[in-house]
C-alpha cells in the first residue's frame, strides 16, 4: 500500500470516505424535505380526515365523502411521483426506511376509499390487490429485476391490516346510524382476509405480531352482528 511521506495509511482515503458521507447526507436531505412535504402539506391527514366521515355517514351519501377522498388521494399521489424519481436513483433498501410508513399511510387510504366503493369499483366490499394500488400510486410493486422505488408486499400487508382496524370500527358506527346491513358485510370481509392471512408465512416479525391481530377484528365485529341478531336487526336479505 502506498504511503504518503513517512505514514503507514494512504493519502486520499478519509478524504474520499467523507465524499460518501456527504454524498449520502445530500440524499438523505432530498428524500427528507419530500417526506415532510407530505406531512407539512397534510395530504395523508387530509384525506383521512375526510374518510373518517365515512362512520358518520349514512350510505346515501357515503359517494360523496368517497370522491373527496379520491381528489386529496390524487393530489398526494403526486407528491408520491415526485418520492420515486428521486429514491429510484439510489438503492432503494438503504433509504426505503425514510418513507415506508408514509406510504403505508396512503397505501391504507387507498384500500379504505376502495372498499367504500372508489377507483371505479362503484360498490363497496372490494378489496384492492397490490396491483390494484400500485396502478393508483402509479409505482411499481414487488420489483426483484430492478433497484428502484416500488410497493412491497409487507406495506400492502401492514396496510391491510389498518384497513381491518377501520373497519371494525365502521362495524360500530354503522349500528348507530342505523345501517345493520353494513356490519353482515365487514363481517364477512375481515373473516375471509383473516383466512388468506392465515396461508402466509410471514418473516416480518413486527407484521405477524400485527397479523396475529386480525383474529381480534373477527371476534368484534362478529359481536356486532350477534348483537344485531340477538335484536332481530338483521336485514332479512
Amino acid at each position: 500500500m502506498a504511503a504518503n511521506g513517512d505514514g503507514m495509511i494512504e493519502s486520499g482515503i478519509f478524504e474520499s470516505l467523507q465524499r460518501k458521507i456527504d454524498d449520502d447526507s445530500a440524499v438523505k436531505d432530498a428524500l427528507r424535505d419530500i417526506v415532510q412535504e407530505l406531512e407539512k402539506q397534510g395530504k395523508i391527514r387530509k384525506e383521512e380526515s375526510i374518510l373518517s366521515r365515512a362512520h358518520s355517514t349514512g350510505s346515501a351519501d357515503l359517494p360523496s365523502v368517497v370522491s373527496s377522498a379520491q381528489a386529496s388521494i390524487d393530489k398526494e399521489i403526486q407528491t408520491i411521483h415526485k418520492l420515486s424519481e428521486t429514491a429510484s436513483k439510489q438503492p432503494y433498501y438503504k433509504f426505503n426506511y425514510s418513507w415506508t410508513r408514509q406510504i403505508q399511510d396512503a397505501c391504507s387510504s387507498i384500500l379504505l376509499c376502495g372498499w367504500l366503493g372508489g377507483f371505479g369499483k362503484g360498490e363497496t366490499g372490494q378489496l384492492l390487490t397490490i396491483e390494484d394500488v400500485g396502478g393508483i400510486m402509479g409505482v411499481p410493486v414487488n420489483l426483484k429485476d430492478r433497484d428502484a422505488f416500488h410497493l412491497t408486499i409487507e406495506e400492502y400487508l401492514q396496510a391491510l391490516i389498518s384497513l381491518l382496524d377501520e373497519l371494525a370500527r365502521l362495524a360500530r358506527n354503522s349500528v348507530t346510524l342505523g345501517d345493520y346491513r353494513r356490519p353482515q358485510l365487514i363481517a364477512q370481509f375481515i373473516k375471509e382476509v383473516h383466512a388468506g392471512f392465515q396461508i402466509l408465512n410471514l418473516k416480518n416479525d413486527t407484521l405477524r405480531k400485527r397479523s396475529d391481530g386480525v383474529k381480534y377484528r373477527v371476534k368484534e365485529v362478529e359481536d356486532v352482528v350477534y348483537d344485531l341478531s340477538l335484536r332481530g336487526l338483521l336485514p332479512k336479505d
